[in-house]
């Protein structure tokens, strides 16, 4: 969500401690006479030109949520083993409503994968993980959840720039900044986009004059698609393989980074090789991921598909979670149609 799940894996990526249930000064009901938040405003009237009165007004509005500190201190991807994770999104439920949200939305998958290169079974898992297609936007107001975060959280710098992204979209696109809702980290519609990946990368898909990725899947599948392209998507490569590991040298490159650094032929050296009887070119690059799935260890190559998943959220576990909804919901949506 840079996204709600991209925060969460940037939070876990920078460490320290996170919060949990911590109780911070000022009125937990008004932001209004905090000095970060006076300073705040000062800064986006100097900085974007803001009317000073109005941004007080909003700011005035803004709740701390408790909830909200609460919840961004125990993310999935942190605490649960593939094993456990897995479940929780690839499951006959989620596989079910994205057979549905494809045929829904055939002729608009199929013409972003045309012009974004983007599969339309990864983008009907993205939107699948992200908000059960739609179903799970979040019901949190975003000026509170990014006011809470930017004043009353430990990683305050990264909400900050949400929270003034926030400001600059609402006031481009003319939307009510007290009215949006999304998750507990601001992000918002069926991608769970956070502000600054809307003004980023959201799209207007169907020429309407609007980015509406909060009511209208053709801007939300425009949008992911089109995140996905900008970071590096490659039309047409597998985005991973099963691999096989022999000896002890492999155990050096386990779980090291998402990024691919070492060629197919350099893992060979290694002691690793895919598993799949397709050819790949051994100038391929990858990275060796091992996951602890219900029947045990399971090792992996992620190629450069794998690491744009993993910009939407820095985790392998999401990652995968894609990779492997996206799959089953394309097997049943192919049988269904024969």
């Amino acid at each position: 969500m840079e996204r709600l799940g991209y925060i969460l894996s940037l939070l876990v990526a920078l460490g320290g401690t996170l919060l949990s249930g911590a109780v911070f000064a000022g009125n937990a009901g008004d932001y209004s006479e905090r000095k970060e938040a006076k300073a705040f405003i000062v800064e986006m009237v100097n900085k974007h030109q803001f009317d000073q009165a109005k941004l007080e007004k909003i700011i005035a509005n803004a709740k701390k949520k408790q909830s909200i500190l609460d919840a961004i201190s125990r993310p999935a991807e942190r605490t649960k083993t593939w094993q456990e994770y897995r479940p929780m999104f690839v499951n006959k439920t989620r596989i079910k409503r994205g057979v549905e949200f494809w045929n829904k939305n055939k002729d608009t998958l199929e013409r972003a994968e045309k012009v974004y290169g983007v599969p339309a079974k990864i983008v009907v898992a993205i939107i699948g993980v992200e908000t059960m297609y739609g179903r799970q936007g979040g019901s949190y107001r975003v000026i509170d959840a990014l006011s809470t975060l930017a004043f009353d959280y430990p990683k305050r710098p990264l909400f900050k720039r949400e929270l003034e992204s926030y400001l600059i979209m609402t006031r481009q696109y003319k939307l009510d900044p007290l009215k949006i809702k999304g998750s507990y980290a601001g992000a918002m519609g069926y991608g769970q986009f956070i502000p600054s990946s809307y003004l980023s990368y959201a799209v207007d898909f169907d020429g309407d004059g609007l980015k509406d990725i909060w009511s209208n899947p053709v801007d939300a599948i425009g949008s992911v698609a089109n995140y996905l392209h900008q970071h590096g998507w490659q039309k047409g490569e597998l985005p991973v393989s099963r691999a096989r590991v022999t000896g002890d040298h492999y155990q050096e490159y386990i779980n090291k980074a998402l990024q691919p650094e070492l060629t197919l032929a350099e893992l060979a050296v290694k002691g690793v090789l895919p598993a799949s009887s397709d050819a790949l070119p051994q100038e391929s690059k990858a990275a060796l991921f091992k996951y602890k799935g219900r029947l045990g260890a399971e090792f992996w190559l992620g190629f450069n598909n794998f690491y744009a998943v993993t910009r939407y959220n820095h985790s392998r576990l999401y990652a995968m979670s894609v990779i492997q909804l996206g799959n089953e919901v394309e097997r049943v949506f192919e049988e269904k149609k024969s």
